[in-house]
């Protein structure tokens, strides 16, 4: 050990410092790959090695500041973690990582000067070793690849081209796991940030309307293969206006991430801030269409904005279409038909075209307000075709709604959201928000 000179220097116990690196160890740590059992991948790499150099044993080695831990080690018999691993003083690893990635190579371990001194050559029956580093992608040293034969031997090319080789293997290996462990986290800690802002632009709790029973859901689109990640444009919002009339507006903002969550934002609070002073659903989504324009919102909206107060005989108001699917009204006896007139869509053009319809809801009566994740829903991709091209559309949802007949406005839309789940299977192919006010029946 007194032959070779350590590039950062040596540790009080004659080890080399980088050993001791902070950024080498936490690079090292980072791997996950300490204290775990043999995996099928790097035991393959590592029996390669032993059988194209015919040497009889093999390692994927991990060093830290204190140990040599063998994530591989062919030849060796350690069948618990304890085993599978020795002081870092008695592995020649630690030259790899004093050598800063240098490869290490010996023939004759007993009478070369840098290792006839080493405490595993007799112990360990090391006639020759021969090792490259495992290194991480910022070229810190977390361990070797190495064999060790029991007798000496002069290493070929051939046989050094192969470590190499496969060290470099070992290591992209380390350097994908690690990767893919940082994108799931990535993707966690995105899809929890999208589940706060989602929540955010959406209301804790609709606002309890004196006579009316009322009930709301949101259901995101589903991602194949991972976790939602983006916020979805769909919102709705229920609250006070002025004297006894009541606003409800639903939206869906084309698109997803954090432009729709701007409009979708920006058109709840434009229409909360102007329905105070507008009585006309039309007017206030003309309102809302200029706000757009002025701003410049990157995402277009369809729109449904009803106001209504109740009256002796149940619920009177006006509802308009912004480019928005009809409403539904279920009738008391379980008539269902649609309600609104078809009009422009928000944030595209100066001029719009909207009209405001009256209504009338009796004791029994449901108005339902919907997203078109509600109305063009299909199955799951991969599911066989003519079951994926079958659409849940406005025939099925107001079939799907008839059948609620009698039911709250809570349990209509709970029993609605079976129905699209049943039809697609758990995976939802868009947004989906519903909003429901019902006239509660006399006692």
């Amino acid at each position: 050990m007194a032959e070779v000179q350590f590039s950062a220097g040596a540790r009080p116990d004659g080890l080399p410092s980088a050993l001791s690196d902070p950024a080498r160890l936490e690079a090292v740590a980072a791997t996950a790959l300490l204290d775990t059992g043999p995996e099928e991948v790097f035991e393959d790499l590592a029996s390669l090695a032993a059988r194209i150099t015919g040497a009889g044993r093999a390692f994927v080695t991990l060093v830290d500041a204190d140990r040599s831990f063998w994530k591989s080690c062919v030849g060796v018999e350690a069948a618990t973690l304890s085993e599978r691993q020795n002081p870092v003083r008695e592995s020649f690893c630690y030259f790899l990582v004093g050598l800063d990635g240098e490869p290490f190579v010996v023939n004759d371990a007993a009478s070369d000067p840098r290792t006839r001194d080493h405490p595993s050559v007799g112990p360990m029956r090391i006639g020759a070793w021969a090792g490259y580093p495992l290194l991480s992608p910022e070229g810190q040293v977390l361990g070797s690849f190495c064999v060790i034969d029991d007798s000496p031997r002069v290493w070929s090319s051939a046989d050094l081209a192969t470590l190499a080789t496969l060290a470099r293997s070992v290591s992209a290996e380390i350097h994908l796991r690690r990767s893919l462990a940082v994108a799931h986290e990535a993707h966690r800690t995105a899809a929890a940030l999208a589940r706060l802002l989602q929540q955010g632009l959406l209301p804790p709790r609709l606002r309890p309307v004196p006579r009316v029973d009322t009930a709301a859901s949101y259901q995101p689109a589903s991602v194949v293969g991972r976790e939602d990640v983006e916020v979805g444009g769909d919102f709705y919002d229920l609250f006070h206006t002025r004297g006894p009339y009541y606003g409800a507006v639903l939206g869906d903002v084309c698109g997803k991430g954090v432009e729709a969550a701007q409009v979708t934002s920006m058109a709840r609070y434009t229409v909360r801030a102007d329905a105070a002073d507008i009585a006309s659903p039309a007017v206030l989504l003309d309102r809302l269409n200029t706000a757009m324009l002025s701003q410049h919102a990157p995402r277009f909206v369809t729109a449904v904005y009803t106001t209504f107060r109740s009256t002796p005989g149940g619920l009177a108001g006006r509802i308009s279409l912004a480019g928005h699917p009809p409403a539904l009204v279920r009738r008391a006896d379980g008539r269902v038909h649609q309600l609104g007139t078809p009009g422009t869509l928000l944030g595209v053009l100066d001029t719009v075209h909207l009209t405001d319809v009256r209504y009338r809801l009796a004791p029994g009566d449901l108005l339902l307000l919907y997203t078109d994740g509600a109305c063009e829903s299909r199955a799951r991709p991969g599911t066989p075709a003519d079951r994926r091209q079958t659409l849940f559309g406005e025939r099925e949802l107001a079939e799907a709604l008839a059948a609620t007949h009698g039911l709250d406005a809570q349990v209509t839309i709970k029993e609605i959201g079976a129905a699209l789940t049943a039809h697609h299977g758990g995976w939802a192919s868009d947004d989906t928000a519903l909003l429901a006010l019902r006239v509660p029946t006399r006692a």
